[in-house]
Formats: C-alpha cells, structure tokens, sequence
C-alpha cells in the first residue's frame, strides 16, 4: 500500500481534525476561510440535490458548526431562497469565526419557539459538529426532535446533531439527516453503527486543508478499501502450481454438524488456495464426501491423530471453530492447533473454546510466530474481552488485538479489523443480507484462502471482508450462504481477474 492511497482512505476522528484545522491555519489558511468553503460545499451540495426548495430553515448552534450555517445561510439567501435562521444560544456569547459569520448574516434570526419548521422545503442542521461528547437535552433535544418531526429533508453540518464523531453512538437525541456534508475526511461515526444510520448519504467536501496534514497526524484508521491491500493480493502467475497457492487445513464437526466447515473449506478452496482438506471423524468425512470432490477428506479422529496429521509442513494454514463443537475433545484439537504454530483462522466454537482459558489462550496466541486471526461477533467478543461498551467499537478491537496478540475482526453491518501495533479498518460494504445462517463460516474461508496463498494476515482479514461483502452485494436479496460462493467467484473476476475493471 502506497502512502497516496492509504491516505484516501484516512477516517479522522473529531480531535484529529481540529488537528488538521489548525495545521491548515499554521500554515496560511486563515480560520473564516476554511468556514467559507464549508458553507460553499454545503451550498453545492444544497443546489445540486434540492435545486427546487424555496424556503429553507436554517438551524445554527454557538460554535464553529453554527459558523457554517450563517455561511451557508447567507449563501442561499444572495441566490434568492427564503431562509430561516435560528440560532440555539446567546448570540453574543458566539467568538472567533462563528461570531463573524454571525456578523456577516443580513438577515434576522428567527426565535426558535417559533421556528417554521413545517414551512421549510428543505432544513439544515448546523447545530452541533462531530466535536460533541455527551447526549443532548434540554432546548437542544427539543430543536431536534422538532427537526425529525418536519416533514423536509435534512443536510447535516459535519456530523447530524447529537451523534458522537468518534463512537458513532447516540446518547441522546439525534437529528435523521437525510445527507451529511463533511469535509475533508470522513470520522468514525460516519461508518459505525448507529451512526451511519443517522447520517444518510455522506458527502466529503475539500475547503482547503493541505494533504501535507494527514502525514503530520499519524491517523491509523482507514475505511476499508482494496486500495489498502490490492498490492498484497495474491496474482496467479505462470511458474506457480497448487502446491506454491499453499494448503489450508479446516477442521470438520461432527457428522451432524458438517456443514459449516464445508462451508468454509469451499469458500477457501474458490478464493485461490492451492489445495484444501477437511479433517475429521470418518462418520463426519462420510458426509463430507457426498458433498464435495476438489476437496480432499482427512481423517483425524482424536487430537493425537490431529497432531500427526500436522506434522505435514506442507499443510500451511489451519483454520478451525465452523461446527466444531465445544466438547473436550474440540478443546484437545484447539490445543493441538495452537501449538502447531500455522497460520490460524479462528471462529465460532474455537472462540468459546478460548473464552474458557483466560489469559492462557493469549500467551498462546502471542507465541505463533504469525498473528492468529479471530473472527467474534458480538457475543462471542464479550465472552472474550469483557465489556468494553463504554468505548468505540474501533477502540474495543484495538484493545482486544493489544491483549491478544491477533488480528481481531469484530464482525457486524460495521465489521472492524484491528491489529497489535494499532492499525484499524472500518468496513462497509456489506449489506442486510448477509445476516443469514453460515455466512460467518464463509468469511471463514475466504480469510483462510488468502492467508494459505501467504498474503499478511492483516491484509488477508481485510480483503476477505470486504470481499464477503461485495460477493453479497453481487447476489443481493434472498441469499443464502450456500450461494455466497457464486458471488464470490464473480466478484473475483470482475475485480481481480486481469480485466483491467477495478
């Protein structure tokens, strides 16, 4: 990854782009003007979306996002709307920039009590920015929900009113916008649920701020995107063979629960590892083989045969946890996988296994001489971690990838991949659909057959999130994660399949 496109995908959280402000001021960029090339993008965004809205309210808080409003106000106001503003404070307690936006507004400000909510074809929430950090109440909650209960659209300032930046939580009240228009890079609450419920469509404007900020701040948290990893993505050449695309093991259930790790060793097998076997009982493999042919069958009954089985260096990656079981025997072959030192997919039962150990599953962890990946849900991330709920999902998967030593993928609508030495990405590209039963085994196995065709174990966890997510959105509704397959091949065609499509 180039520092150019990894700086595209940069999310900045709400005191990182104060950071980025001031840097701009530092460096020639006068406040206001930053403020008037806010309400500019506000404003393009305004005509080109709601070109027919006549009289449009304008509602303005006491800093800096209030500042944006009267911009934007006024704007509208030179080009012949009707404009409402409202102003949510003292206007004479308003300083800095925001007191001189005030200043330059020609118009009056309209009481809030009696506020035209109803009256507005289109309203504007500049109340407060991504900077707030606790729920709203009092007159704020009530301008908000007066908001929400107009029937106009709404275009929020930065952030929607009430939604925290960094957390994408709601703690109180939070205006519904319709679009969000931002600037210079997106925050985490743009993308973390239920923040990116409130926000609508996000719009990311440029007022002026130099790229040259983002090297200053040393920001490790990206949306996900192949930007991020395409250069470590694993490209067929001429000279390789099977044997060189590596070979993941998965570890089968029982012989009635084999379908989830089948779904996981077809899945493995389609994102490119060279060869893939299922190990388990003979009862379980019995079943395996009325389902598949390309994958091969190994019988390991107990964890001592697991062991001997491992003893092939040619069995490269090892993933395990889809339908194995919670059993003492699962807890032996989890034993046996940990300390086989491969590169380690884990999920599902594996994970409630891990939860049972403590802090000795991590020392284990830690001593691979490659990252494990985990792949938790909510409840099993709990049952993992504890409760860290008092923070962002981006902080708790940073903190468990500290404490584990692993690359975490926190699964959800707002999956995060965090590792050890602090980077994080937020995905978004999944859609509703995918919450349907094996679709986690399948994520399973594409992250395994990348990791087997030796792409980093960061990078594989993001590619195969993001690619379980576009093989959904190829399939859309009514899928199931027997089909996720069929998506999958298609995407990998389209995106990676020496078309040129990118």
């Amino acid at each position: 990854m180039t520092q150019a496109t990894a700086l595209a995908h940069i999310l900045l959280t709400p005191e990182e782009m104060g950071k980025a402000d001031q840097y701009a001021i530092q460096h020639g960029t006068p406040g206001y003007t930053l403020m008037l090339a806010a309400g500019e993008r506000i404003l393009e965004y305004t005509l080109r979306t709601h070109p027919l809205s006549k009289t449009i309210g304008v509602l303005c808080g006491p800093g800096n996002n209030g500042g944006d409003g009267f911009v934007v106000a006024k704007r509208l106001r030179s080009l012949g709307k009707k404009v409402h503003v409202g102003l949510l404070g003292d206007p004479s307690k308003l300083t800095g920039d925001a007191a001189k936006a005030f200043s330059d507004w020609p118009g009056k400000i309209t009481p809030l009590e009696a506020f035209p909510f109803d009256n507005c074809d289109l309203l504007i929430d500049a109340l407060f920015g991504a900077g707030l950090s606790r729920g709203l109440e009092g007159t704020a909650a009530e301008l908000v929900g007066r908001m929400n209960a107009a029937s106009a659209p709404i275009i929020a300032v930065d952030l929607p009113s009430g939604l925290s930046g960094r957390t994408g939580k709601a703690e109180g009240a939070v205006v519904q916008a319709t679009a969000s228009v931002t600037f210079f890079r997106k925050k985490p609450g743009h993308l973390l649920l239920p923040g990116r419920e409130f926000c609508g469509d996000v719009i990311v404007g440029d007022i002026g701020i130099p790229q040259t900020a983002l090297t200053q701040l040393e920001a490790q948290l990206h949306e996900n995107h192949p930007d991020l990893w395409r250069a470590e993505f694993p490209s067929p050449s001429l000279t390789g063979h099977k044997y060189s695309k590596g070979h993941a093991l998965i570890l089968s259930g029982s012989e009635f629960a084999t379908g989830a790790s089948r779904l996981t060793a077809k899945a493995a097998l389609r994102t490119g590892a060279g060869l893939v076997s299922l190990c388990g009982s003979a009862d379980a493999l019995r079943i395996h083989a009325a389902h598949v042919t390309a994958i091969m069958l190994r019988p390991a009954e107990t964890a001592s045969d697991l062991k001997d089985l491992l003893d092939d260096a040619r069995l490269t990656t090892l993933a395990l946890g889809p339908g194995l079981g919670t059993s003492t025997d699962a807890d032996e072959k989890l034993t046996i996988a940990l300390r086989a030192d491969r590169r380690l997919i884990l999920d599902a039962d594996a994970l409630t296994l891990l939860s049972q150990r403590e802090d000795a599953s991590f020392a284990a962890l830690k001593a691979l001489n490659e990252p494990a990946i985990l792949t938790p849900h909510a409840g099993e991330f709990k049952r993992l971690f504890g409760d860290m709920s008092e923070t962002s999902k981006v902080e708790e998967a940073l903190e468990a990838a500290r404490q584990s030593g692993a690359i975490i993928v926190y699964k959800g609508a707002d999956t995060v991949i965090a590792a050890p030495d602090g980077r994080a990405v937020i995905n978004t590209n999944a859609p509703p659909c995918l919450a349907t039963a094996g679709s986690g085994d399948t994520l399973t196995g594409i992250i395994t057959g990348l990791r087997s065709q030796d792409m980093p174990a960061f990078e594989a966890a993001c590619a195969g999130v993001w690619l379980h997510g576009e093989a959904a959105n190829v399939l859309g509704p009514g899928l199931t994660a027997d089909d996720l397959e069929d998506g999958l091949k298609i995407v990998l065609k389209k995106r990676f399949g020496g078309s040129g499509e990118t």
